[in-house]
């Protein structure tokens, strides 16, 4: 965020700034979103050819790598290269942009223009201020096979600067030879999974991040006594849960853990659609169990904060909005 005079009148300074943005909507799509928001804002149609104050404007720079143009909106923006207040704020996330295959140096560019003034402590009152997400140290987010959880970790990790904390199944070679042959397998690999998601939280969770303000995990350890009960028998489970408990009380809580809730129909449709070939077996029934696994397991919980939340018709990694639906219910 940078500060500069008025342009082309006499009045207060500008606030000027950058975004990047990932989007799924076409330029003109994305423009007519800007004006709208520019219209729920104040800005007003201009009726006089003069520059004026004006509470809010917004302009598309680039889109991705094209070139576009049409009678309300030309990409690049044909003056982005004559304002300072648009190149150096621009040059902060971006060095160079390429069009079409032929490369923007937009530090050559900055370095012939006049400084501008940066804003000190601007740190974001835009979407931290409305989802405080950061202000959970140790987020875990859980569900059933499919449902999303490390799709919704990264996001939330990318989007609030947070510490992701993902599962190292595909490392497990017991993984395949157990949904192959799961009673011969079960103990094994369940006993390896406990050994190894207990490493990487212990690991993960103790150790502090400077770069990142908290952590945010595809899964916390209770999993592992949630599988277990169902795929060992009455005697090996009686003695995993005796190790469980053992390394379980040494672990940090969750602040918040979610749970993310999806129809077993949906749950299949989504393990078909991703494809790995180990999974491609999973019954029904299966997932029926770990359903009411998990069920069970939130009743009996009052020392955790517990968010059941149900994505079943809800496509948070392609659709914003079903994003920011989720992210509500979260900070509800």
């Amino acid at each position: 965020m940078y500060t500069s005079q008025s342009f082309g009148f006499d009045g207060p300074d500008f606030y000027n700034t950058v975004l990047l943005i990932h989007t799924i909507y076409t330029p003109q799509d994305v423009l007519d979103k800007l004006k709208n928001i520019e219209s729920e804002m104040g800005r007003s149609v201009k009726v006089t050819d003069h520059y004026e104050s004006r509470p809010i404007d917004l302009d598309i720079i680039f889109y991705d790598n094209i070139q576009f143009q049409s009678e309300r909106l030309v990409i690049p923006h044909k003056h982005w290269q004559e304002r300072n207040f648009v190149v150096l704020p621009l040059l902060d996330f971006c060095k160079e942009w390429e069009i079409e295959n032929e490369s923007i140096h937009i530090g050559n560019i900055a370095s012939k223009m006049e400084p501008l003034e940066p804003v000190d402590d601007f740190e974001i009152t835009l979407s931290r201020k409305r989802y405080p997400i950061q202000r959970h140290n140790f987020i875990a987010i859980e569900g059933n096979i499919g449902s999303g959880k490390t799709s919704l970790t990264h996001k939330i990790g990318e989007d609030f600067t947070g510490k992701e904390v993902l599962e190292r199944f595909a490392d497990n070679p017991f993984l395949p030879l157990f949904y192959k042959e799961q009673e011969r397998y079960a103990f094994s690999l369940e006993m390896s999974f406990l050994a190894d998601r207990y490493q990487q939280l212990h690991d993960e969770i103790g150790q502090q991040d400077l770069f990142k303000e908290f952590t945010v995990a595809d899964y916390y350890v209770v999993k592992s006594l949630i599988f277990s009960k169902i795929t060992l028998s009455e005697e090996e489970y009686t003695l995993y849960k005796r190790l469980f408990y053992m390394m379980y009380k040494e672990l940090v809580k969750p602040e918040l853990y979610i749970y993310l809730y999806q129809t077993e129909e949906r749950l299949l449709a989504n393990i078909k659609k991703r494809g790995r070939e180990y999974e491609q077996d999973i019954q029904t029934d299966y997932l029926m169990e770990i359903q009411k696994g998990y069920a069970d397991f939130i009743k009996t919980q009052d020392s955790l904060k517990i968010k059941v939340i149900d994505v079943t018709e809800l496509d948070f990694v392609n659709k914003h909005e079903d994003y920011i639906t989720i992210l509500d219910q979260i900070n509800s």
